[in-house]
């Protein structure tokens, strides 16, 4: 069986146009490739270099919006909407970019795309076939999508990196791996450069090479020849584990990285910047003939100080801080791992150590006391300890009920709260019922025939198409006059608007919104442009309870973390650095999204209440012709 193995591959434009492939390859899914290529393309903007990347996952599924999040782990939603494959969020996150859905390119996305244009007449009669006409719809998709501009400059990038994902010798995968294989010729030798990603397994005290040995012989055989080959271990490679890999790999010793397992993956870009990759790539791909200019390395060595400050900050801290996320998916944790990530960032920044318990909501529900009573009061016994209770978002009835059950516990307890998409609209329920006095009070996607529909259907929404059919993409949420005090607006530097990614069918019926206000402490201090959709609420009588419809989490940056987030764990550490983190954003806050990128659909009022007000205030700008 041969060696699982996935790509990776990135583009550099020079003065002259000319186009700069770096290919990247791993040996086994899992080992950390989303990490070592965002690394990569960090270390590469520290020279000054604008990078961009490309995730190319070969399934069938046109994105990944309709798969479960226990299947591919979560599905990361983009400034336009495109829902994708998480290793985008690594991308966005360590490169500080903004990507769209053509980054990320399908099986079913090529497949899909040629068929259109052979049904159009395209290919003049001709029989279409994998090759030439798939892998040059590849390599055409890739030679188009590398050069969108991506970053605050608003010029085309430098470098594009390119994941591929699948097994070397695989079906599915082998069309990407002929056009990647067609692609180096088309670009030219010294604009193509790849890199192998292999594990190194342990086996009775020895790193053993086998396995990287076949992957490169298998590789070798499909066209494609290494120039780097990374090694992920778990303990640092050993000098002769390295020589022996040159050496049967057809390799030059400096052109063997170790990888090994550090304290924190913001590690990895320094670990691998030590081993000369930055260096060897600048001679291999003659980075050196784009001229930066002094204001593109200002900003490298200003990033790469500051990144270095934060990972030997990050090492210094002693201090934790006890968080708990109660989720449907908790049997896979990449199902939360743009949460997990806002939650490391802003823990960063507030100086302590995240020390995160995993709670499956099904296991507070009271029928668990009597079908399995340790689950159920380890799960409580968790909630009731934590310094702070996350509800993130999902679909679905199963342990909604529990996560009730942990809001009510935050909201009467004091206990600073977070609340994301379902998490929000769970805890509109929450109140509804113990507050309100709507007995019964539930969401329509829950309990259809609930006597009060707190939550509704969004009557824009298809009720027979999943894929694509959502509310998605970047939103404003406009905050409600009289709300300068509230925590979450402080936390967003102040601003009258802010920008978030949403994905979500179902939100807070405005019929019940007054009764919902009505008993008071409560307010929905965020709307959308029209007023009519709630985005946004918090408690005023409380240390952090705050919900928002939208995800934060996929805005999050090491350098710049998530309003919400940053809030909600500097409350946890205390009240004092609540004010300290929130003085900090009212100075410092920068959106993560670019201004081109705020522009929205225009759409039909969805209430009466909405009927007749216009979608472009406060300077938000409405295109008529976007999905």
């Amino acid at each position: 069986m041969p060696p699982y193995t996935s790509c990776l591959y990135s583009i550099k434009f020079g003065r002259a146009g000319q186009l700069t492939l770096r290919l990247l390859l791993w040996v086994h899914s899992g080992i950390g490739k989303g990490v070592i290529a965002s690394s990569t393309g960090l270390l590469l903007k520290t020279t000054g270099l604008k990078v961009t990347s490309i995730k190319i996952d070969p399934y069938m599924n046109i994105d990944a919006g309709t798969m479960a999040p226990t299947e591919h782990g979560e599905v990361y939603v983009l400034n336009d909407g495109g829902e994708a494959d998480l290793d985008l969020g690594n991308y966005e996150r360590y490169l500080d970019v903004t990507l769209s859905r053509d980054h990320n390119i399908t099986t079913g996305k090529v497949y899909q795309y040629v068929i259109e244009k052979e049904r159009k007449g395209d290919y003049l009669g001709k029989t279409v076939q994998v090759i030439p006409h798939l892998t040059n719809a590849i390599q055409d998709w890739i030679e188009r999508v590398s050069q969108i501009p991506v970053d605050e400059t608003g010029e085309k990038p430098d470098v594009c990196i390119i994941e591929l994902g699948g097994t070397v010798g695989d079906i599915e995968s082998a069309p990407f791996v002929e056009a990647m294989r067609q692609f180096q010729f088309r670009v030219g030798h010294e604009n193509f450069a790849l890199i192998y990603v292999s594990l190194i397994p342990v086996i009775g005290g020895e790193q053993k090479t086998k396995p990287t040995q076949a992957g490169v012989r298998d590789l070798r055989g499909l066209g494609l020849l290494p120039d780097l080959i990374a090694c992920r271990c778990e303990h640092q490679l050993l000098t002769s584990t390295m020589d022996k890999v040159s050496m049967f790999c057809h390799v030059k010793p400096h052109q063997v990285m170790g990888v090994h397992n550090v304290s924190s993956t913001y590690h990895v870009p320094l670990l691998m910047r030590d081993q000369g990759l930055v260096t060897y790539l600048h001679e291999r791909l003659n980075l050196g003939s784009i001229d930066v200019g002094e204001k593109g390395r200002k900003r490298g060595d200003s990033l790469l100080a500051r990144w270095s400050a934060m990972t030997v900050g990050a090492e210094r801290i002693y201090d934790t801080v006890s968080i708990v996320l109660v989720g449907k998916y908790i049997t896979l944790q990449d199902s939360y791992m743009s949460v997990v990530k806002a939650l490391e960032h802003a823990s960063m920044r507030c100086g302590r150590k995240l020390n995160l318990e995993w709670v499956d909501s099904s296991n507070l529900e009271p029928e668990m006391e009597t079908d399995d009573p340790v689950r159920y009061h380890d799960a409580w016994r968790a909630v009731c300890s934590a310094k702070g209770i996350l509800v993130p978002g999902g679909f679905g009835h199963r342990g909604t009920e529990g996560m009730i059950s942990a809001i009510k516990w935050a909201r009467e307890k004091n206990v600073p709260f977070l609340g994301i998409c379902l998490g929000f609209q769970m805890a509109v329920v929450e109140w509804a019922r113990n507050i309100c006095g709507l007995d019964g009070a539930q969401s329509v996607e829950l309990v259809p025939q609930t006597p009060h529909p707190v939550i509704v259907f969004m009557p824009e929404i298809s009720k027979t198409h999943l894929g694509g059919t959502m509310r998605l993409g970047l939103r404003p949420t406009l905050f409600e006059s009289r709300t300068e005090s509230c925590k979450i607006r402080r936390l967003y530097g102040g601003d009258e608007t802010i920008w978030e990614r949403h994905r979500h069918r179902y939100e807070v019926g405005p019929d019940y919104v007054e009764q919902l206000e009505a008993p008071g402490h409560l307010r929905f201090i965020g709307k959308d442009e029209r007023g009519e959709r709630m985005q946004v609420l918090e408690l005023d009588n409380h240390p952090f309870f705050v919900g928002l419809q939208a995800h934060p989490e996929f805005s999050t940056r090491p350098l710049n973390p998530s309003p919400p987030f940053l809030g909600f764990i500097a409350a946890a550490c205390g009240e004092s650095t609540l004010e300290e983190q929130t003085a900090r954003n009212e100075k410092e806050y920068c959106s993560p999204h670019p201004e081109t990128a705020k522009v929205i659909p225009a759409r039909e009022a969805a209430t009466a209440a909405g009927q007749g007000k216009p979608q472009d205030v406060r300077n938000i700008k409405v295109n008529s012709d976007a999905q």
